[in-house]
């Protein structure tokens, strides 16, 4: 190879890194119970951090030698391509430093450590810019563990929403629909309708989030979004739990627990709900919270347990796979929560292990092309209780980076017409 063609291949490679939107990498098997806690974030929810927030990133890893892992951190724009800020101008310190802070688990059937990283800690002081980031936690070999997203806003902008149900009545009875009132107040936008992105989240997926949605028209300082369509969710249905702060007994959901290397909690059996009417079951809107009864610190002392999930649901053979998923695994779908089909039960089962707590889970549909139902198997109802977050972006004309100015959050109990 040519010295012109080696250098043409790695500008190319650097062009397509730069260019191309980034995805999350989930955990291998033995790394568990991501999490980022601060402040103002609720255990298990998605990461949106104030500007200047302090926050954790906890994680446990089911090993008994304690291996090192670093974390790096980057910048990404509102569309989590590379953002063109070096990371001097958004991070004062350093990153790419070992995880110091990890304790073993203390009586618990499962060997476990758990990690906690701090920021702001003494390496990395602060980060200064609001907008997308990614954090990579690699292992001391430099393989790539697993990357989680978060991001830093400040509140420049107001952000008001309200959950209507669907202005299309084809399907008034199955959707929901957010409309949005941005504020610009002080801020002079300049030509929002290009500079102004919306992202819109339902039960903190980021996998099923609207985004790249303009401001429909403006009056005043007010940028007005009451779309058809283009803002529109499926409603689905309240997610399914269980709870099982308590090992040795049968909790919420738990039909029986048994005993073999480590605890093994059976769920009841699941039916599907799409045909049958809605009935409200209050949720935490997919979310997850450790907990465990008689426990001092449940970051430690909580115990692992195999969960066993069954389906009562007819095999499949249009090619289409049915998962169990939640915010406790980052809405991932892979091999861990596919279910597969028991011919002599004749139910779909799958089994993983999940810390002592209180999980909310649903199972969803991936069809032969790859398309994502939710309420193939939950149905989907305009009544569902759902959490809805919307943040608003900001690029002023010359500007090198996507500013996160607004955050705004509502709830479709308050729907209305």
């Amino acid at each position: 190879m040519t010295k012109t063609s080696y250098a043409f291949l790695l500008i190319f490679s650097l062009t397509l890194h730069l260019f191309s939107q980034v995805e999350e990498i989930n955990p291998p098997e033995y790394i568990k119970t991501i999490t980022f806690k601060s402040s103002s974030s609720a255990q298990g929810q998605l990461p949106i951090l104030r500007l200047g927030e302090p926050f954790y990133l906890e994680f446990d890893v089911l090993k008994t030698n304690e291996p090192d892992f670093y974390y790096t951190i980057e910048h990404y724009n509102y569309d989590w391509t590379k953002s063109n800020l070096v990371k001097m101008e958004y991070l004062q310190g350093f990153d790419n430093f070992r995880i110091v802070d990890y304790q073993n688990s203390f009586n618990a059937f499962q060997l476990y450590s758990h990690y906690k990283l701090p920021i702001p800690n003494r390496q990395t002081r602060a980060l200064t810019k609001t907008g997308n980031y990614l954090m990579s936690i690699f292992d001391e070999d430099g393989n790539l563990m697993f990357t989680r997203k978060f991001m830093i806003y400040k509140q420049e902008l107001g952000v008001g929403v309200q959950i209507k149900r669907k202005r299309d009545v084809r399907y008034i009875n199955e959707k929901q629909s957010v409309d949005i009132v941005v504020n610009s107040g002080s801020l002079n936008l300049n030509n929002p309708k290009k500079t102004v992105k919306t992202l819109i989240i339902q039960n903190n997926n980021l996998h099923t989030a609207i985004k790249n949605i303009p401001p429909q028209y403006t009056i005043g300082k007010e940028l007005i979004y009451r779309y058809t369509n283009e803002t529109a969710f499926w409603g689905s249905n309240e997610f399914r739990f269980f709870e099982n702060k308590d090992v040795r007994a049968a909790n919420v959901g738990v039909q029986f627990i048994d005993l073999k290397d480590i605890y093994h909690n059976y769920l009841f059996t699941d039916v599907p709900r799409d045909k049958r009417p809605y009935t409200y079951n209050p949720d935490i809107n997919g979310n997850f919270q450790i907990t465990a009864i008689d426990r001092d610190n449940v970051d430690i002392e909580a115990d692992y347990t195999m969960i066993h999930f069954s389906l009562q649901h007819p095999e499949l053979t249009d090619g289409s796979q049915i998962y169990v998923y939640g915010n406790y695994n980052n809405y991932a779908l892979g091999e861990e929560n596919k279910l597969t089909y028991n011919r002599e039960r004749r139910l779909y089962e799958t089994a993983f292990k999940l810390k002592q707590g209180f999980y909310n889970y649903k199972y969803v549909v991936i069809d032969a092309e790859g398309n994502l139902d939710e309420g193939r198997i939950s149905g989907d109802f305009w009544q569902t209780e759902n959490n809805y977050k919307v943040l608003v972006y900001y690029r002023d004309l010359g500007a090198r980076y996507d500013q996160l100015l607004g955050f705004g959050e509502a709830s479709s109990v308050d729907i209305s017409n």
